[in-house]
């Protein structure tokens, strides 16, 4: 298993894993557009030359927001995205970053109980912040990367 910096070659991949997880998947020019962005910094993790999980952030001064979360079905249950996240963090952290947030389903237990894994706790609810299906986001926040053990 490798953990990278993504990069333009590996969009047709992680695009096909985007449509596959969510139900209003961001476009390979979103995508594109993301990774030009300084304060933007992606990762994915590869098995066998494969793209099969892959994640975000968007930091600014000491604060980063996580995004683009996605592990291919058939790997999840392999600590690959708390892995991964915690690769994420490890990175975000040598750049000053010290605090996240994220939004994820409030039905998404899975991923929920990953991210509280890593430190994170809920702290409030965006009505209705996802469509297709119409759902409620939980925000959580990870107050100070020192506070969790990387």
């Amino acid at each position: 298993m490798i953990i990278r910096k993504m990069t333009e070659a590996d969009l047709p991949q992680v695009c096909a894993i985007e449509k596959d997880c969510f139900s209003d998947p961001w476009s390979e020019e979103s995508f594109a557009k993301s990774l030009q962005d300084k304060n933007n910094y992606y990762i994915v993790v590869e098995i066998d030359g494969e793209i099969v999980a892959y994640c975000g952030y968007w930091g600014i001064v000491d604060e980063g927001h996580i995004y683009n979360v996605a592990v291919k079905k058939e790997y999840r249950r392999q600590r690959i995205g708390y892995r991964m996240l915690k690769a994420l963090l490890e990175e975000a952290s040598g750049r000053g970053v010290d605090s996240f947030t994220l939004e994820v389903r409030a039905s998404n237990q899975a991923a929920i109980g990953l991210y509280e894994s890593l430190g994170f706790k809920p702290v409030g609810i965006r009505k209705d912040f996802y469509a297709k299906p119409r759902e409620d986001a939980v925000i959580m926040w990870l107050e100070s990367i020192q506070q969790f053990p990387l």
